[in-house]
């Protein structure tokens, strides 16, 4: 049986996004936001955010080679977490110059599919929600903006 697939235009994908961005709300996790730096003295989090960027191209990567009819659908998404990955690269190294992004790729893996790809993007989007209460508040936009989008992106995945 074939079930036809949604179509997700780019204005209703622009709306969504925004309706995401909406969502993320001011809340008292914001008051505990610093200034300044990272927010805390050990590794600055938004490395593990620019890896599970690129881990999550990865995993779009291979969903999109076990099923190349999920190309039209995912692509947008790859990109964006490939810019998310270079957006954080940037601010890391803004406040350290010394740092240096990973160049190492990402483990792929063997095979993904729709579903896995979804999940990968949810747990993005909660681990960058779980940050913002704990970063420099020049940071925030960027990390409410990668988990409006990871969260509408899983939202339309369906």
């Amino acid at each position: 049986m074939n079930v036809p697939r949604p179509t997700l235009s780019r204005r209703r994908l622009f709306a969504l996004a925004a309706a995401g961005a909406a969502a993320v709300t001011v809340s008292p996790a914001l008051v505990a936001c610093t200034t300044t730096g990272t927010g805390s003295d050990g590794p600055d989090p938004l490395i593990a955010l620019a890896r599970r960027a690129r881990a999550d191209t990865a995993v779009i990567a291979a969903a999109i080679a076990a099923d190349p009819e999920l190309t039209e659908r995912l692509d947008p998404l790859r990109s964006a977490r490939t810019d998310h990955a270079s957006a954080l690269d940037r601010e890391i190294q803004r406040l350290d110059p010394q740092a240096r992004p990973s160049t190492a790729p990402p483990t792929a893996p063997r095979t993904a599919d729709l579903p896995a790809v979804r999940t990968a993007i949810e747990d993005a989007a909660r681990e960058a929600q779980g940050l913002v209460g704990g970063i420099a508040v020049e940071r925030v936009g960027l990390v409410a903006a990668i988990t409006a989008c990871c969260t509408t992106y899983a939202a339309v995945l369906t």
